[in-house]
């Protein structure tokens, strides 16, 4: 969502990430070339945080936010690599008011990642309307990614325990 290229610095970048992939590609055309036909298969260019809030969701939630130190929107087109950075920046997640009084229940977000493992802060809170906060808590180091799933469940609202880290690396069979 809310794409922005930037030639210059060959940058695309969106507001909101979701599922993508990317191909450097090259063919060679001359005049014997006899089909235009290729069969090419994209690689996905980003990780997702996946977080599930074992406890009830109370009355009153409005959001569940989501800060991570470091989370990257944009990528390099011509590379695939990621690019423009961004320190802080609050994904927000409203609450649809089904959801109140359940558990068990997730937000996802999707960011680019390289090839290269790399871990940031992630900071997690829950709100009312109002801007009051109904739980919080914070994972250090949490590791991304390219094409894998980091997920964290826990309790969010109560304080018995930490959350709890689980890598799901398979993805299910792409569509062909």
């Amino acid at each position: 969502d809310g794409a922005v290229l930037n030639t210059t610095t060959h940058a695309l970048t969106f507001t909101s990430v979701r599922d993508t992939f990317w191909k450097d590609y090259e063919i060679t055309i001359s005049s014997g070339t006899s089909s235009g036909n290729r069969s090419v298969v994209l690689d996905r260019i980003v990780t997702k945080l996946k977080l599930t809030f074992t406890d009830a969701i109370p009355e009153g939630a409005a959001t569940f936010n989501v800060t991570p130190s470091s989370w990257y929107y944009g990528v390099d087109y011509t590379t695939g690599e990621p690019s423009e950075a961004t320190a802080n920046g609050t994904i927000t997640v409203n609450i649809p008011s089904s959801e109140i009084g359940s558990a068990n229940e997730a937000v996802s977000i999707f960011g680019f990642s390289s090839a290269t493992e790399w871990t940031t802060d992630v900071a997690v809170d829950c709100k009312t309307s109002d801007s009051g906060v109904l739980g919080s808590a914070t994972i250090t180091s949490a590791p991304f990614v390219r094409n894998r799933v980091s997920e964290y469940t826990g309790p969010l609202f109560g304080d018995n325990g930490s959350m709890m880290l689980s890598l799901n690396t398979t993805w299910d069979d792409s569509y062909q």
